[in-house]
């Protein structure tokens, strides 16, 4: 080893580590505080728009297929745009989006639906719902992706 290279070994500071329980504890505390504000907006909405019983469940459908939407254009932004500080995805994506969406909420809609005599609106709704979100992160994230980076996909 050459004295110019030893002495860049030497100089070269050390990579700063975070502990395993600090990164971890960071990371739950974004999700625990993204998740209270995604989950609150839904609560908010479901407020602002009730579903009478027996009844298509539309606020909890439109929070799903918008929730998806919003994934698909984060991901790309994260993934392709953005060079994203390694809490932001915990945060907004699995915390804020993961709190918003629900499938809890669409399951017990379901089971509602079929309670209340109303088989054929609760497999319709069962179905809409998946083939709604999956769509709606595919377009969202194929145009997001020609728009912010010029790419198809």
């Amino acid at each position: 080893m050459t004295a110019p290279e030893a002495e860049s070994v030497r100089t070269r500071p050390e990579p700063r580590r975070r502990s395993g329980r600090g990164a971890q504890a960071a990371v739950v505390a974004v999700v625990a505080l993204g998740g209270a504000l995604g989950a609150s907006a839904r609560y908010a909405l479901t407020l602002h728009w009730p579903t009478p019983a027996g009844s298509f469940p539309w606020a909890i459908f439109w929070t799903n297929v918008t929730g998806c939407a919003v994934i698909g254009v984060f991901m790309v932004l994260v993934t392709d745009v953005w060079a994203a500080h390694r809490l932001v995805r915990p945060f907004f994506g699995t915390g804020v989006l993961g709190g918003f969406t629900t499938f809890s909420t669409y399951a017990v809609d379901v089971r509602g639906l079929l309670d209340a005599g109303r088989p054929g609106l609760g497999l319709g709704y069962l179905a809409a719902t998946v083939f709604a979100a999956l769509t709606a992160v595919w377009l969202a994230s194929a145009a997001a992706r020609r728009v912010l980076t010029g790419r198809r996909r």
